[in-house]
């Protein structure tokens, strides 16, 4: 290869190296979340129709600013019987046009979200504001809620996951009552019924089951009192 072809292609070389240095310097970094119209999204989760700046038509200004930590899990369920999964809380009460500045945390490994049903269409399209964590994880967002007393549905809409727990309320201005089947707050609108099948083999088990529960600390009694018994006598003869 001559002098005079080499230089060109040195020449050709640099030119694509410091337009693939331009095309990374231009590019978001990974952790970056991407914006797709109302929605943000990462590998970690994603945001829609976050709202911290436009006010409701019914707001003339933002009445106070509330940060709330609500977080989401197997563990928050342990207090309801029969739950799988919850919210570590079920209300908040906030004042009418407040500004809500959430924190959504995610304390297990399974998909979990955290939808706010029920706002204004012409601010939160499809009348909602949903955070998303794909596992473990944090997520920050915020909305105006507006002036009207209202209680909002928040819950996680994977499938299941409300029916087994994860349900709350937002409360403005107090709400204008309690939604149902808020797990510690209200009433479920279907009970779950657990029915035993009494067949004589169950009256069985349960009569056995009562007999040695009542009699295993008599025997056990009487077993250790007779031990103490032994040992009082062995010190007697040794003295």
């Amino acid at each position: 290869m001559t002098r005079q072809n080499f230089i060109p292609r040195i020449q050709k070389l640099s030119s694509a190296s410091l337009c693939l240095l331009l095309l990374a310097a231009a590019s978001p970094p990974s952790t970056a979340m991407m914006k797709h119209g109302n929605m943000m999204m990462d590998e970690t989760g994603m945001i829609m129709n976050a709202n911290a700046d436009n006010l409701p038509r019914d707001c003339k200004e933002i009445s106070e600013d509330i940060d709330i930590v609500i977080r989401a899990g197997h563990e928050h369920a342990q207090k309801f019987p029969g739950k799988m999964f919850a919210f570590d809380g079920q209300e908040w009460d906030v004042k009418p046009c407040s500004r809500i500045n959430i924190t959504f945390i995610n304390d297990d490994q399974i998909r979990h979200q955290m939808m706010i049903h029920g706002l204004p269409g012409y601010l939160y399209p499809d009348g909602m504001v949903h955070l998303e964590l794909y596992g473990q994880g944090e997520l920050q967002a915020s909305l105006i809620v507006p002036s009207r007393p209202k209680t909002y549905l928040v819950h996680c809409e994977i499938p299941q996951h409300m029916e087994k727990g994860m349900k709350a309320q937002l409360k403005v201005d107090g709400g204008d009552g309690d939604l149902p089947s808020i797990p510690g707050i209200s009433e479920p609108i279907t009970p779950d019924v657990y029915p035993v099948a009494w067949s004589q083999t169950t009256w069985i088990a349960l009569i056995v089951s009562l007999t040695i529960g009542l009699a295993a600390p008599i025997i056990g009694g009487v077993w250790l009192n007779k031990r103490l018994q032994a040992k009082k006598l062995s010190t007697k003869d040794n003295a």
